[in-house]
């Protein structure tokens, strides 16, 4: 049964959700409003409530977290903890706690209502290939807040359309929550299901899944298990916080010793399936867009993970030439948004790995568009290619007229007069 306590804080985040259309987190920080994040931007909605108090704010996580001591453990000990909350039938959220400043405060990520489909986030067919996959280890990356979970969540449900397979999930929280369709879904909270990623994927080898989403790899630990699953006929479904597919390898690679490169390096070559790599990026029309890169697994981008990168075996150049396959890299779908007018040329350059390279297309592109304009005499009316006038060539070079005829007698010898004239010259 509710308290009046619990009813007064969902009444709370009921008028923060409703404040805005797309409100993506809802901030509690002692010494300012309660704020929502639209569209990367922080605003303070109007819901009555005045400025936090960080009793108030520790009033609000009591009553996220007092029914589990677990967490209220890991937040004294390690001053933060992460959970779940649902509000009623409208929305869940992903919630952390932690303390600044010697109070506590709040950001609630709020979750998707229903879990998303592949074609309702707007992604690639190519996307679609990853579940058909029968082993080895599918990473999602990118920074927090770039939609790495939701993108899983998607996957995860095309799994659950299309195979009759039994699907683990670790989690820390849960997010999404998947109906149980063809597939069977077994979803383990971290804290109040399982305790700690090595133990919790250790046992999940044990249920008989076919399909393994470990919510995030944090250490050498949890790595060295899910390469042993992947490598066993699982497929492995997880995240880093990395933002290109050479950087993910060299993560991977990170969390190991330096004699054990050469083997990892092996071992990864053969379970690595695909890498995709995403960012959200800000519309020219407000909101924000997703553009991605996606590695998947060849001859040439196994040599790369296992021999290292050189100049002849750049994966960054591997993932481009494998774009009649789908594969692409981040300046790619970069370029077809801006392309396509959804993004502006300052966004394709700010969010792009590859600079110089990004600057170069986006100057081709320009170029482009500048001699398609000089066709056009009004908007509309195109001017046909051979009315374009083009400069007039230059003059051929001037005729001299030919030297006067030697005077008889000797033709090897100068005439007399410039003799004497050249004789004169030196007396």
């Amino acid at each position: 049964m509710e308290t009046t306590a619990q009813l007064e804080f969902n009444r709370l985040l009921q008028a923060m959700v409703d404040s805005y259309g797309e409100v993506s987190d809802l901030l509690f920080v002692p010494g300012k409003l309660p704020q929502v994040e639209v569209h990367g931007s922080l605003e303070c909605p109007s819901v009555g409530e005045p400025v936090l108090t960080g009793a108030r704010v520790e009033a609000f996580a009591c009553t996220i977290l007092a029914s589990n001591p677990k967490l209220l453990e890991d937040l004294r000990v390690t001053g933060a903890c992460d959970c779940s909350y649902a509000l009623a039938e409208s929305c869940r959220f992903r919630v952390n706690v932690y303390k600044q400043n010697g109070h506590y405060a709040m950001v609630m990520r709020r979750l998707a209502a229903s879990v998303p489909s592949l074609d309702a986030l707007g992604m690639d067919p190519v996307f679609k290939k990853l579940i058909q996959e029968k082993n080895g280890l599918v990473f999602v990356t990118g920074g927090t807040g770039n939609g790495k979970t939701t993108t899983l969540a998607a996957l995860l449900n095309e799994i659950n359309l299309t195979s009759k397979v039994h699907v683990v999930t670790l989690e820390d929280p849960v997010e999404f929550l998947h109906p149980q369709l063809r597939s069977t879904f077994s979803q383990r909270e971290m804290g109040r299901d399982f305790f700690n990623f090595p133990d919790g994927l250790r046992s999940a080898l044990r249920q008989a899944p076919k399909v393994i989403f470990v919510g995030e790899i944090r250490d050498r630990e949890t790595m060295e298990i899910a390469l042993t699953a992947g490598e066993t006929g699982h497929l492995v479904f997880s995240t880093l916080h990395t933002i290109s597919a050479d950087q993910t390898i060299h993560r991977i690679l990170g969390l190991f010793d330096k004699d054990e490169e050469k083997l990892v390096r092996e071992r990864l070559a053969g379970a690595l399936r695909y890498i995709v790599g995403q960012r959200l990026v800000p519309r020219k029309a407000g909101g924000r867009h997703l553009v991605t890169e996606l590695m998947g697994s060849s001859l040439r981008t196994r040599e790369a993970i296992e021999l290292g990168e050189n100049d002849n075996r750049r994966l960054h150049d591997i993932i481009e030439a494998g774009s009649p396959g789908g594969w692409h890299s981040f300046e790619q779908s970069l370029l077809k948004a801006y392309e396509a007018g959804i993004i502006t040329e300052d966004t394709a350059m700010q969010y792009s790995i590859n600079k110089p390279t990004m600057r170069q297309r986006l100057d081709v592109a320009n170029g482009h568009s500048h001699t398609q304009a000089q066709r056009t005499s009004k908007p509309g009316v195109v001017v046909p290619a051979m009315m374009v006038v083009e400069a007039a060539p230059p003059p051929p070079p001037p005729v001299l007229p030919p030297a006067p005829p030697l005077p008889p007698g000797n033709k090897n010898e100068p005439p007399p007069g410039l003799v004497k004239g050249i004789l004169n010259g030196f007396m």
